[in-house]
């Protein structure tokens, strides 16, 4: 698909700011939606619009099918076999949490110890945190080099009989830095240990094959992948789809409910309590489609492309410290202009049209390992050109001068 072809599919991006083209380069945060996922959304509501699973008239079998359907366009997007490995959660904290959770119940125990690394999204540290406070366990962190990649000899030496997970991103949301997944996935077999892989923003960018890749667990989110907010997945793998113990309950959890004991399902419906997010789900399939029919692949390279023309060009610029400069990296850059907070910047490219994300992007921990409060970030989507790279970097120029 021809790049022009592709923005007219996104209506947003046609609208002024401030009197300029918006640059929309927040992509991290959330990507905008293209038009067959807005009507998704609305074709739902305006014709298909019940309660799923347990209705017999024909607009709640309409709506399950739908929703079942999605479930399955969800599980061949990732190379899943069988779909009721795939959860629908509201995103990937959520996802994080249920896991969690999960674990606490009946897989560890105080004094366990788990590993997490100094590029992980306050998501993927919280829950762990909370549940280590609770039980007298300990955090391990996987350090950085000096170029800001992760440090695997150190890693395999955090490990211990204590280890009992391994919950690491699989691209930095801050440098785009892309995580050696068989490096992590090698050492973790060779121990026998579970490993949690949170695919934010990873999947939003680059093919990911959960049946080649096998993680334990692995999290993500809808509304960074042109798909709607309040909606996204997580994959277990067949031993925790059965093993792992439930969060929540609630209807369509349930097989029998009695006083005395409940029988749950089995399957992904066993973690799905309560009404789902039922339209969001099924327009998220279609944000997949959408994926899909340009390609992953293609999907990587152009983004890939985009951030290596960007760091070349403010390579040039004395004014700016970049941080995780690298040849291989998934559609995220984050610099600071020297002597200047990262919000003064952020607010005039605004006047300009110009989207992007300031401050310390929930990675606090990295950000005191920088040395730095916060970070300007600039982030892709298939639908950013170079000429928006252009105009940013004239824009950033222009607002450095202003600020001198």
């Amino acid at each position: 698909m021809e790049l022009s072809s592709i923005r007219q599919n996104f209506p947003i991006l046609g609208q002024k700011i401030n009197a300029c083209d918006l640059v929309y380069l927040d992509n991290a945060a959330t990507t905008q939606k293209p038009i067959a996922v807005i009507n998704a959304l609305s074709d739902y509501y305006s014709h298909n619009n019940a309660n799923i699973h347990r209705g017999v008239h024909t607009l709640s079998r309409r709506a399950t099918d739908l929703f079942e359907q999605a479930r399955k366009t969800t599980a061949q997007h990732f190379g899943v076999a069988n779909e009721q490995q795939i959860v629908f959660t509201s995103g990937t904290t959520d996802s994080i949490n249920m896991v969690a959770q999960g674990l606490s119940k009946l897989y560890l125990k105080p004094g366990d110890e788990i590993i997490l690394s100094m590029l992980e999204h306050h998501s993927n540290i919280l829950p762990w945190q909370l549940w280590a406070e609770e039980n007298g366990g300990h955090l391990k962190v996987i350090p950085l080099l000096a170029d800001h990649s992760l440090d695997y000899s150190a890693f395999e030496k955090l490990i211990s009989p204590k280890t009992k997970l391994i919950a690491i991103t699989h691209v930095s949301n801050t440098l785009g830095l892309v995580t050696d997944v068989e490096k992590i996935k090698s050492v973790a077999n060779r121990h026998n240990i579970p490993w949690l892989l949170d695919g934010a923003q990873s999947a939003p960018h680059m093919p990911v094959n959960l049946s080649v890749l096998n993680p334990d667990f692995f999290v993500c989110s809808a509304h960074k992948m042109y798909g709607p907010t309040g909606c996204g997945i997580l994959y277990l793998n067949e031993r925790w789809l059965s093993e792992l113990p439930i969060a929540k309950t609630g209807g369509g959890t349930i097989k029998t409910v009695s006083f005395e004991k409940t029988e749950y399902v089995e399957g992904a419906l066993r973690f799905e309590p309560g009404t789902p997010n039922i339209a969001d789900v099924i327009a998220f399939a279609e944000a997949l489609k959408y994926m899909d029919a340009i390609g992953m692949q293609q999907i990587f390279k152009h983004e890939s492309e985009l951030v290596q023309y960007a760091q070349t060009l403010m390579k040039e610029i004395p004014e700016i410290d970049m941080y995780g400069i690298h040849d291989h990296k998934a559609g995220v850059i984050s610099f600071n202009v020297k002597n200047q907070h990262p919000f003064d910047v952020g607010t005039l490219l605004d006047k300009y049209g110009i989207a992007l994300r300031t401050g310390h992007h929930c990675t606090q921990p990295l950000m005191k390992h920088l040395g730095v409060q916060g970070t300007i970030r600039i982030s892709f989507a298939i639908y950013n050109s170079k000429q928006e790279i252009d105009y940013f970097i004239e824009k950033l120029k222009k607002v450095i001068k202003m600020l001198s």
